[in-house]
């Protein structure tokens, strides 16, 4: 009984070992082909894992090197054994730690190309001399595509404003330097621009600047322009044209109305009120024009009776 326990323990001791080792391998997941833009940066995920179990960074080594030949270093803690053409252009952002092994190379050169491949090395001396535990994973590299010109920017827009309401503008841009985000500017003067960045897997990034204005009527046929500074080195510019809905109004139908209708009232009570002022006036002249007539005709009547007929016809014919 009591061997058969002793072989238990054993087989379970056994297992639990085998599970561990089996638990802990040499592997590296890395981005096989990433863009890359002359004159500005990339930076290349990767993580890895290996059979030291849970180590801090303090004990593993990192290593970048070409993949067809491990001694010529792209990337390497002790700077006099990095490759003089990358010396001052490369660093680790990841921790060795957390298992990420994430590249940055800046200033980009048209020969950066690669492939190029991270190597691991545990370090368990108090000397950080290297161990026999280091692996170079030439199976999982990574290659550079050159861009010589950076991306344009991409506008996301409604196609027509409207005159007094909201318009809502959205450029975004896609890159592989997330620890240097490209700027992204407009050629209007706005507070209300909103600035997102977001990973989208496979070594892009994605960073997007949402513009909102109120456009006017002066507005309609007017260049917008959305500028991607790289780097703060290399731009690219993407412009469209707004085309403002004018909002419709009758000013130009009610204001003549309006002035007319009151240019109408206005005589009519200047009328009425010279009307009223004058009418006594009038009156006055019309009864004097009255009590005149009355008179010479009362005169005549009388100069008929008192004359003989042949002098009257002498005045008023000239003979009889």
């Amino acid at each position: 009984m009591a061997k058969q326990k002793i072989m238990m323990g054993f087989c379970l001791l056994f297992a639990a070992i085998c599970s561990s080792v089996s638990s802990d391998e040499w592997k590296a997941t890395v981005v096989k082909r990433i863009d890359a833009l002359v004159g500005s940066c990339v930076v290349v995920p990767c993580s890895f894992s290996h059979t030291g179990g849970n180590l801090p960074s303090s004990r593993l080594r990192g290593i970048w090197h070409e993949k067809n030949d491990k001694k010529s270093n792209i990337y390497q803690e002790d700077n006099t054994l990095i490759k003089d053409s990358f010396k001052g252009r490369t660093r680790l952002v990841g921790e060795l730690g957390k298992n990420n092994c994430t590249l940055e190379i800046t200033e980009v050169k048209d020969h950066d190309n690669g492939p190029f491949c991270f190597r691991a090395e545990l370090v368990l001396t108090e000397n950080n001399d290297p161990t026999k535990d280091k692996y170079s994973f030439v199976e999982d590299c990574v290659e550079l595509y050159m861009l010589t010109e950076p991306p344009k920017p991409t506008v996301i827009k409604p196609k027509t404003a409207t005159q007094g309401e909201a318009y809502t503008v959205t450029c975004s841009v896609i890159h592989t330097c997330p620890t240097h985000v490209p700027k992204l500017t407009w050629n209007l003067d706005s507070t209300k621009v909103i600035v997102h960045h977001k990973d989208i897997k496979h070594g892009n990034w994605e960073t997007q600047s949402i513009l909102t204005f109120i456009p006017e009527e002066k507005d309609d046929n007017s260049e917008i322009t959305c500028t991607a500074e790289f780097n703060g080195v290399l731009k690219s510019p993407e412009t469209f044209t707004l085309h403002v809905k004018r909002v419709e109004n009758y000013n130009h139908i009610i204001i003549p109305s309006v002035v007319g209708i009151g240019t109408t009232v206005a005589f009519v009570l200047v009328c009425i009120f010279m009307t009223k002022k004058y009418k006594k006036r009038i009156e006055e002249l019309q009864s004097r024009d009255g009590s005149m007539w009355n008179r010479l005709s009362r005169m005549s009547r009388r100069m008929t009776l008192l004359l003989p007929h042949s002098a009257l016809c002498h005045t008023i014919h000239g003979h009889c």
